[in-house]
């Protein structure tokens, strides 16, 4: 029986796997692990917070992209009715109640006779 087992050593064949999984499953193995253990679940909740970081930025940046193209439209608003408002016709229509009337002759340009 013994010249058996030194012919599996020697041949180089697993002898009982079962004898294995004890050693690594008793209590001193354990207490080892337990830093390990606690990195795994450090990495796990960096790994899920990450994650959650990750949607709430994505959302932040889709609100700001839609604000910024909301006041994209709003300018472009504003600047047509500038335009328009500030056209000559335009100008002459909102200062007529106030009597206003366009310039009909040239202006005339004063100079000062001290300068020269």
């Amino acid at each position: 029986m013994a010249e058996e087992t030194n012919d599996i050593q020697q041949q180089g064949l697993p002898e009982q796997t079962s004898g294995n999984w004890k050693r690594l499953l008793n209590y001193q193995s354990i207490v080892k692990q337990i830093p390990f253990f606690l990195f795994l679940t450090l990495l796990a909740v960096l790994y899920i917070y990450n994650g959650h970081y990750a949607d709430k930025t994505i959302r932040s940046i889709t609100k700001t992209t839609k604000e910024v193209k909301e006041l994209q439209y709003e300018y472009k608003t504003v600047k047509s009715e500038v335009m328009f408002r500030s056209q000559q016709s335009q100008l002459a229509k909102a200062v007529a109640p106030l009597g206003l009337k366009e310039l009909t002759e040239t202006p005339v340009v004063l100079k000062d006779s001290l300068a020269n």
